[in-house]
């Protein structure tokens, strides 16, 4: 048995909290320090959804009555995965499989309710309102993380998981940048009424719904249900096990979601205008309604519904990736690493990936099979790897460069795409390879070491 160590991280953000849990699962010594002042502060509410390799990372990190907490408290998976044009005609539709695994399958959950997932059963080593602000390396070895409220903390290891903006990343590795990646994106909630259900076809109300429209404008929508009402309490129906979970669960007292279709629209910057960062509430639904006058008039009257409060504008940001570097006792997962776009749907995944890979290689030190450094510098070989791949991948898919944001050019790669769809549309083989491959990329079938 090697020397116990002590870990720090910074962020209880997701990849850092399911760090958090595999570590402590493994009797390694570890505490989490977050700048947000109470386990409910912050906007969490938004779709996520988890892959296989999110699933695999999770179930490997958490005990498994918490494992099971986080699947019951999932939203109802979807059933179909939908391309549509901005009348909201179908485009092309895939059928997604009926998963009865609990692991090695998607699932859609809300932000707040992973959040409020990850935080339960740990309270005893996540430390609120601290603020990082600089580390220093001691000459015994160790690392001192400095707080803004006058506080530190020091460990063996520090892990940087404070998201795009990391404070951690810009001292450690100031080369490592995050730049906008030329979109912007527009996102809301809408309370899902017997009124607003009725609006959407059943193909888009059990389904993940992409909008590809002119002018390289991209919309989703997606209907989230929960196993409880707008009383907090678990809604009749739910298996026995999957209730008495959900009421004996504390992160319900803190959960604000609600059943919810989940609207978001996104173009290039210039589209928008220079002052859409700045717009709130109203005046960023209204921009959108104003960008979009010849999309469905159900996409306008989901504007009309939408939870003013819940309008967010996100100037995506993307990571350049960058050569490997010197290990050292600090390190990094998530976004404070390999920030990516939306466009492949992997950033949270990513950082629980990271989370699980990271709690094998320190397990590894625990038993002495490999020295700290060893272990931390194996962890970023492989996720250096992968992780700057995810980034390019992502660029690939939403950036302000694509030609599909040109005013020539991009008429014609979307008509060409709409034609390539609505022909794979009718033909079942290929639409059965089109939904293999997606499985595919999201880790259905991979083995991760």
């Amino acid at each position: 048995m090697a020397k116990p160590f002590h870990v720090i991280v910074i962020g209880a953000g997701t990849g850092g909290m399911c760090l958090a849990h595999g570590l402590k699962q493994a009797g390694i010594s570890v505490a989490v320090y977050e700048r947000d002042r109470t386990r409910s502060d912050g906007l969490y509410g938004y779709r996520v959804g988890i892959n296989p390799d999110g699933s695999r990372a999770l179930h490997q990190c958490l005990p498994q009555d918490l494992y099971d907490t986080f699947v019951a408290t999932c939203a109802r998976g979807p059933r179909y995965f939908n391309m549509l044009d901005e009348r909201l005609n179908e485009v092309l539709s895939l059928r997604l499989r009926d998963e009865a695994d609990a692991v090695n399958s998607e699932k859609s959950v809300s932000r707040m309710t992973l959040r409020q997932v990850l935080l339960t059963g740990v309270e005893d080593i996540v430390h609120f309102g601290k603020t990082f602000e600089r580390y220093e390396t001691n000459p015994d070895g160790a690392v001192t993380a400095f707080f803004a409220d006058g506080t530190s903390a020091t460990g063996d290891l520090l892990v940087a998981a404070d998201g795009t903006r990391s404070r951690v990343r810009r001292q450690y590795l100031p080369h490592a940048k995050v730049v906008s990646s030329g979109i912007i994106s527009v996102g809301a909630k809408v309370a899902l009424t017997e009124q607003t259900r009725e609006l959407l076809p059943p193909k888009i109300r059990y389904g993940i719904s992409t909008i590809f429209a002119p002018k390289g404008y991209f919309g989703i929508l997606h209907v989230m249900e929960f196993p409880w009402g707008t009383d907090g309490k678990v809604k009749s129906g739910i298996g026995g096990t999957d209730a008495e979970l959900i009421e004996q669960w504390p992160g319900l007292l803190y959960d604000n979601t609600h059943d919810y279709i989940n609207w978001g629209f996104a173009a290039s910057t210039k589209r928008f205008g220079e002052d859409v960062t700045r717009l709130r509430g109203e005046d960023l639904v209204e921009r959108v309604r104003q960008m979009t006058p010849n999309w469905a008039p159900v996409f306008h009257t989901l504007l009309d519904h939408t939870d003013l409060s819940t309008a967010v504008v996100i100037d995506q940001a993307t990571s350049e990736p960058i050569p490997a570097w010197t290990t050292t006792n600090v390190t990094l997962l998530g976004d404070a690493i390999h920030t990516m776009t939306p466009g492949r749907g992997v950033g949270a995944n990513t950082a629980l990936r990271d989370a699980a890979l990271l709690t094998r290689r320190l397990t590894d030190a625990r038993d002495g099979k490999l020295s700290l450094l060893d272990a931390v510098r194996r962890y970023e070989t492989r996720m250096i790897d992968y992780g700057f791949k995810a980034v390019l991948d992502s660029r690939k898919q939403q950036s302000g460069d694509n030609p599909v944001h040109k005013p020539v050019i991009g008429r014609l790669v979307l008509a060409g795409m709409r034609t390539g769809m609505r022909v794979a549309n009718h033909l079942p083989p290929f639409k059965k390879k089109m939904t293999d491959n997606l499985y595919r990329y999201r880790g259905a079938e991979r083995d991760d070491e």
